[in-house]
C-alpha cells in the first residue's frame, strides 16, 4: 500500500485516545495466532503504527473519516482472543481498539442491545438478573468482546443447543460505521447481518450488536470418565441426541489430553478418557442411567451455585483445551473440524469416521470432540490437538481429513477463504465495495480483495 501521513492523521484526532508507545502498539497488534507455528512465521513483525481507542460512536465516525482522508489502513480489534491473526495488521496503520465502548444499551426478555466492546461475561451476568443468558460463547467469554465474537468467532459453549453464530436467528442486528470520505452509520437487521458476520472486520466497524438471549438455567458441572475413547464418544452423541435433556456443553477428550488439565487431574485417572459437561440441574436425574449405559463413571459434580468457583470446567473446553496443552508442551497445535452428520459421503456415520481417525493417527492427532447442533442435528465438531513436526506434515493431515469427508476450518491461515469458506460470500464482497471504497479495512485478509489492495 502507498505511504500515508500518520502525523496528519494524529493531528486530526485531538481529544481521542491514541497510543503510540511501540511496546503497547506491538502488544495490541497481536492475538492468539501463536497457537499456530505456521502463522507465527507468516505474521512475524506485523504491527500497527498507532492504536486508537474511541469512547463512543461519534469518535469512531471521526476516526473513520480521517483514516479515509489520509488513506490509512484500519484493523479493528476487541480483546484479541481470536486465533488466526484476524486482528493482526498486514499493512500497519491504525489498530482501532473498541474495548472502551462498554455500554449495555438495554436488555429485555429474550434480547439485548450492547456496544461493541461489552465483554460476554458482563452481558451474561446482566441478562441473568432478569432470567436470561447468552445463547453461546467461546471459552474466552470472560475477556472476549461481543463485536470481536461476531467478527471472528463462530460458536462455542451453548452451540449444542442453539447451533452456530451464523445460523439464522442467532444475530438480530449490527450497527456499523463505514470507511468513506463521509462515513455512514448503517443498521443491518435480520439476514442482512451476514454481510458483516464473521468477516474479520473487512466490512465495516461494528459499534453495536443486538443479540437474542436464551432462558437462563441453573447449570451443573459434571466430569465423566471412560476406559475406552469410543465409549466416551458414543456417550457424547447419545447425550447430544437426548432432546429432552437441557445441556450447554459436551466436550469429549481422548487420553492423554486430560493430563494437561492440571487442576482436574485428581478427577481423571491417567489413561482414562473424559467428558466435561454442563447440564441443567433438572436434567441431572437422567444422567447416571445414560453414563452407566456407556460404561462411564461420574467423578466430579458441582451444583449450579458452586459451579465455576473452584475448577471452572468451561475453561478447559473448546480452544482453552489447546491453551492448557500448550502450557505443558509448546509444540502442540490444533485443527478445527466438523465431522459429517450423515452417510452420504460413503464413509459411514460421523462416529465411525471419528473412530477411524482416532485409531489411524493415535497420539499424533489427539481427539477432542465438541458436540454442536447443525441444521437441527447434533454432530461432533473437533478441535484435535496435533503434535506439530512440519508444515508439510500438517497439510498432509488436513488433506487426509478433507479427502475422507471431514470439513476442516483451517486455523493455520489468515486468509478468510482458506480458513474453510473456500469462497468469500458474494454479498459480503458487494457490501465491502460500498462501505470501504479505498480498501482500507484489514487489507490482505481476503484473496478476492488482494488485487484491489495491490492496485491501490
Amino acid at each position: 500500500m502507498k505511504p500515508f501521513d500518520l502525523e496528519a492523521l494524529i493531528n486530526s484526532l485531538s481529544g481521542i485516545e491514541i497510543i503510540s508507545d511501540s511496546g503497547q502498539v506491538a502488544k495490541l497488534s497481536q492475538d492468539y495466532h501463536t497457537f499456530s507455528p505456521v502463522l507465527v512465521a507468516k505474521l512475524a513483525g506485523k504491527v500497527g503504527d498507532i492504536v486508537i481507542r474511541p469512547g463512543n460512536e461519534q469518535e469512531v465516525l471521526k476516526v473513520a473519516a480521517n483514516c479515509a482522508k489520509y488513506r490509512v489502513p484500519v484493523t479493528v480489534r476487541g480483546a484479541g482472543t481470536g486465533n488466526y491473526g484476524q486482528c493482526v495488521p498486514l499493512h500497519g496503520g491504525v489498530i482501532l481498539d473498541m474495548t472502551r465502548m462498554q455500554e449495555i444499551r438495554w436488555i429485555k426478555p429474550g434480547v439485548a442491545r450492547v456496544e461493541a466492546g461489552v465483554k460476554l461475561a458482563a452481558l451474561d451476568k446482566k441478562a441473568r438478573e432478569i432470567g436470561w443468558e447468552m445463547r453461546m460463547a467461546p471459552s474466552t467469554y470472560r475477556t472476549a468482546t461481543i463485536a470481536g465474537f461476531v467478527a471472528g468467532g463462530s460458536g462455542g459453549i451453548g452451540s449444542i443447543q442453539y447451533g452456530l453464530l451464523g445460523d439464522r436467528g442467532n444475530l438480530l442486528a449490527l450497527r456499523v460505521v463505514t470507511l468513506e470520505d463521509e462515513p455512514r452509520l448503517i443498521e443491518l437487521r435480520g439476514d442482512d447481518v451476514q454481510k458483516v458476520n464473521h468477516a474479520w472486520g473487512i466490512n465495516g466497524i461494528i459499534t453495536e450488536v443486538e443479540i437474542p438471549l436464551g432462558p437462563a438455567y441453573p447449570w451443573a458441572e459434571v466430569i465423566v470418565t471412560f476406559d475406552e475413547f469410543m465409549a466416551a464418544a458414543r456417550f457424547g452423541q447419545a447425550l447430544a441426541d437426548a432432546d429432552g435433556m437441557i445441556k450447554k456443553e459436551i466436550g469429549i477428550f481422548a487420553s492423554p489430553i486430560p493430563q494437561y488439565f492440571t487442576p482436574l487431574r485428581q478427577y481423571i485417572p491417567d489413561g482414562t478418557h473424559a467428558a466435561l459437561l454442563l447440564i441443567a440441574e433438572p436434567s441431572l436425574e437422567l444422567l447416571p442411567g445414560l453414563v452407566q449405559q456407556h460404561g462411564g463413571k461420574i467423578t466430579y459434580q458441582q451444583p449450579a451455585q458452586a459451579a465455576g468457583k473452584s475448577a471452572n470446567l468451561l475453561e478447559f473446553t473448546w480452544n482453552h483445551t489447546t491453551l492448557h496443552a500448550r502450557t505443558v508442551d509448546i509444540s502442540i497445535t490444533y485443527l478445527q473440524s466438523i465431522f459429517p452428520g450423515d452417510v452420504e459421503t460413503g464413509h459411514g456415520t460421523s462416529l465411525q469416521l471419528v473412530e477411524h481417525m482416532y485409531h489411524h493417527y493415535g497420539d499424533e492427532v489427539m481427539m477432542h470432540l465438541e458436540f454442536i447442533r447443525v441444521n437441527g442435528t447434533a454432530i461432533p465438531a473437533a478441535l484435535q490437538l496435533v503434535r506439530y513436526t512440519t508444515e508439510e506434515r500438517l497439510n498432509e493431515i488436513i488433506r487426509d481429513h478433507e479427502e475422507q469427508g471431514v470439513f476442516i476450518a483451517n486455523p493455520h491461515t489468515y486468509i478468510i477463504e482458506d480458513g474453510g469458506r473456500k469462497v468469500i460470500d458474494p454479498e459480503q464482497l458487494k457490501f465491502k465495495e460500498m462501505v470501504d471504497p479505498y480498501g482500507l479495512m484489514n487489507p490482505g485478509k481476503s484473496k478476492a480483495l488482494e488485487l484491489k489492495v495491490k492496485n491501490f
